[in-house]
């Protein structure tokens, strides 16, 4: 057999609004206030005022809510993302289109045809030959999902590169009726989205940022609870919506267990798998009633970034695996700064942490991504040099120095 062959991530991009996107949560309440019922923008108010957001979160067509005509909204919001986000890593990279060997698109809620992954080869004139995949509806794990697809094409196409870009679009999806569950989404999810430059070529590596160690994915999608606590419907009056159930947290923190069991073992020291082996075997064979060993992924990885979901979802993940507010700052403050940016979360976040300098060659860093089905997915890196923050330029460079942020439980909305 063959050697795998490595992956290199070049580098990446995160999109960054113009300013005048820019939307506080008041105005949001007040853009809904138009539409909703007044216990649904009553309600809608008291959510952002406990979800972990601030004041300079971006959405694409505040200025013009409801849109008139939302599907070309959505299509001119997706592009702006992709083009400005792309436009960007190209620069970075100094890649040219004609090395695009592999395009993948991840976007769950807007699937317009051509799709979206067709946009780009017309775009940016990618070759004919390009392998083009465009994954819709997987939700916000789907950006670890695509990672480990240009992963598995990587092995079979020789010398090139694969263009991953991770985004999702709200603006055809606004839900305005009166089903809380359905609100949620419209509270959370902002503008956003992120392109990912990966190679296997050899003479890539000494410009790559990280090398790619490992990729897992974990789906519960036979467990019927699990399976529906993200689930798209219309409610009784036929208006069509997301529902996010109270199921939502038991089924991350479930999910996210089976998947560091599977993860655990190749990346743990020995003295913690032998730790967690026992504790198992304790419990399992000889019934002993002693409380289950949480391995220190701490020992494993120095960074981690996890889907900035929500508030509920990253105190369940800090509480699971025992980090730290130093671990968890990144994805908090990128909640604060872009609210929930679906499947390009995990990037953001890990820009904020190449922001502030925290990036040594060596250290390995763990994405955790969660989503709808219900899947959470792994993506294990490695960094190849030490990320210098002057030499930087990402969305938080211009104002790393202002963060990190307190973020009480409730924060009065600003008008």
């Amino acid at each position: 057999m063959n050697r795998p062959r490595k992956v290199y991530l070049v580098d990446f991009s995160c999109y960054k609004p113009d300013p005048s996107l820019s939307c506080t949560r008041g105005a949001v309440v007040e853009k809904f206030s138009a539409i909703l019922s007044e216990e649904s923008a009553a309600f809608t108010k008291k959510v952002l005022e406990r979800s972990g957001l601030g004041d300079r979160t971006f959405v694409f067509s505040h200025k013009d809510f409801p849109p008139k005509r939302p599907f070309q909204c959505a299509r001119e919001e997706a592009e702006m993302v992709i083009c400005g986000a792309i436009d960007d890593l190209f620069a970075k990279t100094q890649v040219k289109p004609k090395n695009i060997g592999i395009l993948i698109v991840n976007i769950s809620a807007f699937n317009p045809t051509p799709s979206l992954s067709s946009m780009i080869v017309n775009r940016y004139k990618l070759r004919e030959d390009v392998v083009s995949c465009n994954l819709g509806g997987m939700g916000c794990s789907a950006g670890l999902i695509a990672i480990d697809l240009a992963k598995r094409l990587l092995q079979v196409q020789p010398k090139t590169c694969a263009l991953i870009m991770s985004l999702e679009c709200m603006t055809s999806n606004f839900y305005a009726g009166k089903d809380r569950a359905k609100l949620l989404p419209n509270c959370l999810f902002r503008m956003g989205g992120a392109a990912i430059l990966l190679s296997n070529r050899f003479s890539d590596r000494r410009r790559s940022k990280y090398e790619l160690i490992h990729t897992l994915r974990t789906h519960k999608g036979a467990d019927d609870r699990a399976y529906k606590c993200v689930f798209q419907e219309e409610d009784e009056s036929g208006n069509l919506g997301v529902s996010l159930s109270k199921d939502l947290i038991a089924a991350a923190g479930q999910t996210l267990k089976e998947n560091i069991k599977a993860l655990g073992p190749l990346v743990l020291p020995m003295s913690e798998q032998f730790l967690f082996l026992a504790t198992m075997l304790a419990r399992k064979v000889f019934s002993m009633t002693i409380k289950s060993y949480v391995p220190d992924f701490k020992l494993a990885f120095e960074h981690f970034c996890i889907h900035s979901g929500g508030r509920g979802v990253l105190d369940e993940l800090e509480k699971n695996l025992q980090l730290t507010q130093w671990h968890m700052e990144p994805s908090r403050m990128t909640l604060y700064r872009f609210g929930n940016t679906s499947s390009s979360s995990i990037w953001y976040s890990l820009a904020y942490a190449e922001a502030k300098g925290r990036i040594r060659k060596g250290h390995r860093v763990w994405q955790i991504a969660l989503g709808s089905g219900f899947k959470c997915n792994s993506g294990v890196w490695c960094a190849l040099k030490t990320i210098h923050p002057i030499a930087e330029q990402n969305p938080w460079t211009d104002e790393i120095n202002l963060f990190p942020v307190p973020v009480p439980e409730t924060m009065p909305l600003c008008p």
